[in-house]
């Protein structure tokens, strides 16, 4: 009989991963601390809702621009140290932000010119912390783990955004970014401190075919391809950060705390979720769950965009994040376990394009569109697009459809 999955506890107690999940917690509570900031900032600024799309856009534009030479670097350097790398470089950045609000020179344009610096860091630390999760712990614990670092990143998505608007409210924008620069720089050193088991890097020229190597390797396994892309189309239009700060300003008639709580709220609820698949995973049935949890999600989405309370606000964005988590627990877990470590770079470079499609590009399509036809039926809009993609998805990809237990999922099998 096969060994046993250690349980949950276990695996905190094992330094690697407890030094990833600590890393990944304070950089994850840095990023929406910084979130929070920006948003309100730019919003305070510009009174436009382009505008808060265009931070979108400016983080995902270095993103595609990297995403082929970022899989390179992945597999042929040394993962832990790009991942601290890129969170020591992000601290610095977020110094500059703090010291261009105290000296008052941070206009619009500059923050959009540091953000696209965020994004190019985004675009290295993001395919790296996913292939350094492979290396931290076995294959068979994968799917558990993956549950216990989305949970990680959701508890520092509570914290976050609610002590983003409080220091914001406090102090003004300088003190979030201040307290993010700390956040990201310990973090850094954390994710150096890990040590994981030597690994083969990849060697040899770079050439036209492993440049593309990773989208090839998702193209030509449907279940891969339908999974990564599911989740791209439904929260590139169901995503509702964006225009967050016109909902608690503008609709909900709150200000930056209201904002802190309703970026909290879609944490909240995964972070519950997650919890609850780290102790028990999908097990059977693992592709119907998904499809059911995005249709979830686009209902959601659709009860935010008419909501004019803030509890209803928040309760609905709780669903939300609750059913993200499941479609994030086995498209991770697929892309982990059906992939050789040797091409992970590759693959999660390709990956995190397809996330920042549906963040990043998401929020500029949902700035775009509210300035085009208002907020409220740009999102309602987009969440009933959401609903309508799952459905497409069940028919278009039957072998995503039909995955029983993801814990059965080896890299011969995609």
């Amino acid at each position: 009989m096969p060994e046993a999955a250690p349980s949950a506890l276990h695996l905190l107690r094992q330094a690697p991963f407890a030094l990833f999940l600590g890393s990944r917690i304070l950089s994850a509570a840095a990023l929406q601390v910084q979130v929070v900031a920006v948003g309100w900032q730019v919003y305070a600024l510009t009174d436009s809702a382009l505008a808060l799309g265009l931070v979108g856009l400016v983080q995902f534009l270095p993103m595609l621009v990297l995403t082929l030479a970022v899989g390179q670097v992945v597999d042929r350097t040394d993962r832990r140290l790009l991942v601290g790398l890129c969170r020591l470089l992000t601290g610095l950045a977020a110094l500059g932000l703090a010291w261009g609000s105290l000296a008052g020179w941070l206009d619009s344009q500059a923050i959009f010119a540091f953000v696209a610096l965020l994004g190019a860091l985004r675009a290295f630390e993001m395919p790296a912390q996913q292939a350094l999760l492979a290396g931290v712990v076995a294959a068979r614990d994968l799917p558990r783990a993956t549950a216990l670092a989305s949970s990680a990143n959701q508890v520092a998505t509570i914290c976050g955004p609610a002590l983003g608007g409080i220091l914001y409210a406090l102090g003004g924008a300088a003190l979030p970014y201040l307290a993010a620069a700390l956040a990201f720089l310990v973090a850094g050193g954390m994710a150096l401190a890990i040590r994981t088991p030597p690994r083969v890097a990849m060697r040899g020229r770079v050439t036209l075919e492993n440049l593309f190597s990773g989208l090839t390797f998702i193209w030509s396994r449907p279940v891969l391809l339908g999974a990564v892309s599911l989740d791209m189309a439904a929260v590139l239009l169901g995503g509702a950060a964006a225009l967050l700060p016109i909902y608690a300003r503008d609709i909900l008639q709150t200000g930056p705390l209201g904002l802190g709580m309703l970026r909290a709220g879609p944490a909240v609820g995964a972070l519950a979720m997650s919890l609850f698949l780290a102790w028990r995973p999908l097990g059977g049935r693992a592709g119907q769950k998904m499809f059911a949890a995005v249709i979830v999600f686009g209902v959601t989405v659709v009860v935010f965009g008419l909501s004019t309370s803030l509890v209803l606000s928040t309760l609905a964005l709780a669903v939300m994040g609750a059913a993200d988590v499941v479609s994030v627990v086995v498209r991770q877990s697929l892309v982990q376990l059906s992939t050789p470590d040797e091409m992970r770079g590759r693959v999660a470079a390709v990956n995190s394009l397809f996330i920042g499609t549906s963040n990043q590009l998401g929020e500029f399509e949902s700035g775009a569109a509210a300035a085009l036809i208002g907020p409220v039926p740009a999102v309602v809009l987009g969440g009933i697009g959401t609903i309508i993609v799952a459905v497409l998805w069940m028919r278009w990809f039957p072998a995503l459809r039909d995955i029983d237990r993801l814990e059965d999922l080896t890299t011969s099998r995609a």
